[in-house]
């Protein structure tokens, strides 16, 4: 339930959608405009260039989103549940995020798409990481949902039903987030380019430190606990 969630998956959702807010812009800016950290627009221009005949760009669609899939995959050979919990292998996952944006970046600065296929896997790795916890959907690349339930509780509200804070919560956080890492990678992106992908992956870096940290620290604690 919602309102199990500890402080630390609050953090966490907040952390992931800026950084999925900041690789999307980041997309929008690119030499070939596109959304990449959700797939709904890029499944209905996938649609359209197959009626059009149009292979090159029927290719480029897939392979965005064959990148996501394929990110969401490498998630579960990684994780191996869905179920978000400390304890799981989310150091690694991090890493290798940070890897592929670093990657994506150097490719993007000389035009080579694919660097938008690896801010696709990307994507899908880290939305994968965080998918659920304690029965409560997190999902932390794209926001329809988030919008949806936003709209939900209001009409909650104007009823007089009643509302569930938490979830307007973690709405509010996950919307905020995205759309902060958003303005940030505009802002990054006018200054320094494609390197605004460094952000994020010096992000995962450092979340990954940090993880690290604490699964060393618990070690410790349970070796001297009696």
């Amino acid at each position: 339930m919602i309102s199990k969630l500890p402080t630390w998956v609050w953090i966490w959702a907040w952390w992931l959608a800026f950084m999925a807010g900041m690789m999307n812009v980041v997309g929008f800016l690119s030499f070939e405009p596109q959304a990449i950290s959700h797939l709904t627009g890029t499944t209905s221009l996938l649609a359209m260039a197959l009626a059009e005949r149009n292979a090159a760009m029927a290719l480029h669609w897939l392979s965005i989103i064959a990148a996501f899939v394929f990110g969401a995959m490498l998630s579960g050979l990684l994780l191996r549940h869905s179920a978000l919990r400390l304890g799981r292998r989310y150091g690694i996952a991090l890493v290798i995020e940070a890897a592929l944006l670093v990657a994506a970046a150097q490719l993007l600065m000389r035009h080579d798409a694919l660097g938008i296929y690896l801010v696709g896997i990307a994507c899908g790795l880290q939305n994968a990481m965080a998918t659920t916890y304690s029965g409560t959907v997190l999902r932390t690349s794209h926001l329809t949902g988030m919008f949806t339930d936003l709209g939900i509780t209001l009409g909650h509200v104007l009823r007089g039903s009643g509302y569930d804070r938490r979830r307007l919560q973690l709405c509010l956080i996950v919307i905020s987030a995205f759309f902060a890492g958003g303005y940030a990678s505009a802002l990054l992106f006018a200054r320094i380019d494609y390197a605004t992908l460094y952000v994020p992956a010096a992000l995962a870096l450092l979340f990954a430190g940090g993880y690290a940290v604490y699964r060393w620290r618990k070690g410790i604690a349970e070796h001297h606990s009696p």
